[in-house]
This record gives structure tokens, sequence and C-alpha cells, in this order.
């Protein structure tokens, strides 16, 4: 029979379609794959090509002194960097200037590689680019609210395959981040105990443990009870912190090893599926906030929302979180 459960998190209702449900496996996408260049000269993210691109804000370099990760404005950027914000109102029409801020990572000079390839330090690199433009995109007074994301492949909405991802502040807070924060504040464990929900929640998974997929000193990867959609995956830090820029360098190690292991379990054993991930996190000053937590969400791109998605605002998921988290953690990947 199915279930109809409650993801304590976002505050959604999720079918776990039972009866619909396929198998880990078939989720696996066999699919024709191009076969890209090391280099490409028409790629503005490729090296030799660095004047394809504005002037970039951010870079690290390897010992030899060649860059490892580049960030650069978006060229196509979907806020304006120039600017002052000015609100306009008339009844209830309501709208500001589109001013904000928005980059991109150029996580690696190869142009045929993927995150979930690379070695673990370059990983690491990237990680400590996103804290570095967190905090400094909430520097400018602007910025509201900042998102950090990665588009992989064309289902994700990927427009170049040179692996990146992205950043934007905005110069409102989303009404999606402040549903969950309001869901959050109203939980239950916080009313009632003072108990960040996050905290909580992750408690409960790793003491059930069978959604669990892989752990280590700093964090916890699972799927989450109430998985919005087949093979979702969160990595929450054990720190509890709401900031995702107040990371310190003993977890971004840690960091790159658990999200390098999650990609390369969907790599292997879903076959490079098309996926998004995102750093869902609140400011440096709201970084002890005791009602939230930030954490890394991955979801694999393996179906597609519908009318009744759309008309009801609830997901029906065709894969069981539990055998999901089993699949994954059996997925044979070696050594890191």
């Amino acid at each position: 029979m199915p279930e109809v459960r409650l993801n304590q998190i976002t505050g959604d209702w999720v079918i776990i379609a039972t009866e619909r449900a396929k198998r880990p496996e078939e989720f696996k996408h066999v699919r024709e794959h191009s076969a890209f260049p090391e280099h490409s000269p028409s790629c503005p993210f490729c090296t030799g090509n660095e004047a394809m691109t504005p002037a970039e804000t951010f870079r690290l370099t390897d010992d030899e002194g060649r860059w490892t990760v580049r960030v650069v404005p978006n060229k196509f950027s979907a806020l304006t960097p120039e600017g002052v914000i000015v609100k306009r109102r008339d009844d209830l029409r309501e709208c500001l200037s589109g001013v904000g801020l928005h980059e991109v990572i150029i996580e690696s000079p190869m142009h045929n590689t993927t995150t979930a390839l690379l070695p673990l330090n370059r990983i690491g690199d990237i990680l400590v680019a996103y804290r570095h433009r967190q905090i400094a995109f909430y520097d400018d007074e602007r910025v509201e609210h900042v998102i950090i994301f990665k588009n992989h492949g064309e289902d994700a909405g990927t427009s170049l395959e040179h692996p990146h991802s992205q950043i934007v502040g905005t110069p409102v807070f989303p009404g999606q981040v402040m549903n969950r924060l309001n869901e959050a504040i109203r939980n239950y464990y916080y009313v009632n105990f003072g108990d960040c929900l996050y905290c909580t929640y992750m408690k409960g998974e790793k003491d059930d443990g069978l959604r669990v997929v892989s752990e280590n000193e700093h964090f916890l990867a699972f799927v989450p009870y109430a998985a919005l959609s087949p093979f979702h995956v969160w990595i929450y830090p054990k720190r509890h912190n709401a900031c995702y820029g107040h990371i310190t360098d003993d977890e971004i190690p840690a960091l790159a090893v658990i999200l390098k292991e999650i990609l390369l379990r969907l790599y292997v054993g879903l076959g490079n599926p098309d996926y998004n991930y995102v750093i869902r996190s609140l400011s440096p000053g709201g970084a002890d906030a005791k009602y939230f937590h930030w954490y890394l969400a991955i979801v694999p791109r393996l179906t597609k929302a519908a009318g009744f998605e759309l008309g009801t605002g609830m997901y029906i998921n065709t894969s069981l979180p539990e055998e999901s988290a089993e699949f994954l953690r059996n997925v044979p990947i070696g050594a890191l």
C-alpha cells in the first residue's frame, strides 16, 4: 500500500508510491554521452581562453601556479550588479529593481571531466571558493540572500558542459527559503524544547540507519525518510551551524570526501544522471541561529513533475528511500 510521508524539513507531504515503485537499478540511464575533448577552443571556461570571460573575482592555483578554480561574473547574469535598489508599489503590484550578484565557479581547467571524477583536493578548492564568495556576497548591503548551486546535465538546466557551478545574491529573501525557516521555527522540537529541528532529524536518521548512505567525522549523508524524489540525498554537517560560510578548514576536506563519494555513487550506479545540488544556508550574520542548520541537497533528475505536483504542491516518489539508500551504499566505487 502507498504511504503518504511528511517531510519535516520542507513541510511537504510526499506520496511514496509503493505500487508504482521501480527497483533502484531501473533508474539507471543508458544513454549516449558525447566524447568531449580535454580542451575546447570555443569554451570560455577552458585554460587559455580566460580572456573570453569577465575579469575574475577569485582564483586558486596549484603548486606550479596554474589555476585550479576560477570565479567570474556571469556574462548572462539574472541580475545586474550595478545600481541601487528602488522599490515600487501600486496597490497589489509590487516590484524592485533587479540589482544583485551572479557569478560562475569554474571547477576545473579540464573541459571533459565532472565533479564526481575530480581529485579530492580539487573538490576542496571548489568548496573553499564557495565559502569565500558567499561571505563576499553578503558584504554587499544590497544582497538579502545568497544561493550556491550546481546544474549538471541538460535536464538539470545546464547550457555549458564544462564543469561549473553558480552563486547568486538576490535583493529579496526567497519565499521557499522563508517557508522552510518558518517550518523550523514553528516546529514542535524548537518551540517546546529549544532543539534544532535539523539536529534532531539528523540524529534520528543516524540512529535508524536505514537511509544513511555515508558518514565521516564531520558529515552525514542520507536519503530523507520523505524524500521528494528518487535518490534525493542530503548532506548534513554534524556541528550545528546555520551558515555555510562558517565552515572550518577541518570540515572542508571532510565535506569534499563525502560529496565526491555521493556524486561518484550516483555516477557509477545510475549512469551519470543529470542532477542539481544546492547549499541551503543563512547569512554569516545568522550563523548562530539555533533553529536553522545549513546543508547540501543533491537532486538527481530522474523523473519529471507533472500536473499532480503542479496542482497540489505534493510530490510522488516512485523510489523507496530505504531501497535507494541501500542501493547507493552498495555501489562499488573503489578508493576515492
